[in-house]
Protein backbone atom coordinates (compact mmCIF):
# COMPACT_ATOMS: atom_id res chain seq x y z
CA UNK A 1 0.00 0.00 0.00
CA UNK A 2 1.22 3.48 -0.83
CA UNK A 3 0.24 7.01 0.11
CA UNK A 4 -1.96 9.23 -2.04
CA UNK A 5 1.07 11.34 -2.99
CA UNK A 6 3.01 8.24 -4.08
CA UNK A 7 0.01 7.03 -6.09
CA UNK A 8 -0.17 10.41 -7.83
CA UNK A 9 3.55 10.38 -8.59
CA UNK A 10 3.46 6.84 -10.03
CA UNK A 11 0.27 7.49 -11.99
CA UNK A 12 1.67 10.67 -13.57
CA UNK A 13 4.95 8.93 -14.38
CA UNK A 14 3.10 6.16 -16.23
CA UNK A 15 0.47 8.34 -17.94
CA UNK A 16 0.45 10.56 -21.03
CA UNK A 17 -0.08 14.31 -20.54
CA UNK A 18 -3.83 14.10 -21.13
CA UNK A 19 -4.20 11.72 -18.18
CA UNK A 20 -1.97 13.55 -15.72
CA UNK A 21 -3.71 14.21 -12.40
CA UNK A 22 -3.52 16.49 -9.35
CA UNK A 23 -4.14 15.95 -5.66
CA UNK A 24 -7.45 17.79 -6.02
CA UNK A 25 -8.51 15.24 -8.64
CA UNK A 26 -7.56 12.37 -6.35
CA UNK A 27 -9.63 13.93 -3.56
CA UNK A 28 -12.63 14.22 -5.89
CA UNK A 29 -12.13 10.61 -7.04
CA UNK A 30 -12.00 9.45 -3.43
CA UNK A 31 -15.18 11.39 -2.66
CA UNK A 32 -17.08 9.89 -5.61
CA UNK A 33 -15.72 6.33 -5.32
CA UNK A 34 -15.82 5.75 -1.55
CA UNK A 35 -16.34 1.95 -1.75
CA UNK A 36 -13.00 1.56 -3.57
CA UNK A 37 -11.13 3.47 -0.86
CA UNK A 38 -12.72 2.17 2.34
CA UNK A 39 -9.49 1.96 4.32
CA UNK A 40 -7.71 4.93 2.69
CA UNK A 41 -5.17 2.64 0.99
CA UNK A 42 -4.01 3.73 -2.44
CA UNK A 43 -3.03 0.48 -4.15
CA UNK A 44 -1.73 1.25 -7.65
CA UNK A 45 -2.76 -2.15 -9.06
CA UNK A 46 -6.28 -1.91 -7.67
CA UNK A 47 -7.08 1.77 -8.30
CA UNK A 48 -5.23 2.90 -11.40
CA UNK A 49 -7.66 1.51 -14.00
CA UNK A 50 -10.79 2.78 -12.18
CA UNK A 51 -9.05 6.15 -11.75
CA UNK A 52 -8.20 6.36 -15.47
CA UNK A 53 -11.79 5.46 -16.40
CA UNK A 54 -13.06 8.13 -14.01
CA UNK A 55 -10.62 10.69 -15.47
CA UNK A 56 -11.69 9.99 -19.03
CA UNK A 57 -15.35 10.38 -18.07
CA UNK A 58 -14.80 13.95 -16.82
CA UNK A 59 -15.76 16.87 -19.07
CA UNK A 60 -12.59 18.21 -20.71
CA UNK A 61 -12.62 21.65 -19.06
CA UNK A 62 -13.11 20.15 -15.61
CA UNK A 63 -10.50 17.46 -16.20
CA UNK A 64 -7.81 20.04 -16.91
CA UNK A 65 -8.41 22.22 -13.88
CA UNK A 66 -10.00 19.84 -11.42
CA UNK A 67 -12.98 22.21 -11.08
CA UNK A 68 -15.48 24.07 -13.24
CA UNK A 69 -14.40 27.18 -15.08
CA UNK A 70 -15.95 30.50 -14.04
CA UNK A 71 -16.04 31.65 -17.66
CA UNK A 72 -18.12 28.78 -18.98
CA UNK A 73 -19.95 29.66 -22.19
CA UNK A 74 -23.70 29.85 -21.76
CA UNK A 75 -24.56 29.96 -25.45
CA UNK A 76 -22.95 28.22 -28.38
CA UNK A 77 -21.60 30.40 -31.15
CA UNK A 78 -23.15 29.02 -34.33
CA UNK A 79 -21.74 29.95 -37.75
CA UNK A 80 -23.48 32.78 -39.54
CA UNK A 81 -26.03 31.88 -42.19
CA UNK A 82 -26.11 33.97 -45.36
CA UNK A 83 -29.09 34.02 -47.66
CA UNK A 84 -28.45 35.01 -51.26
Amino acid sequence: MISKEQFLEEHNKLSPLKLQATLAMLDKFKEEKKPLLKDDCWCLDKLRIPFILWLTSLPEKRAKSGKKSKKEEKFKNYPETHYD
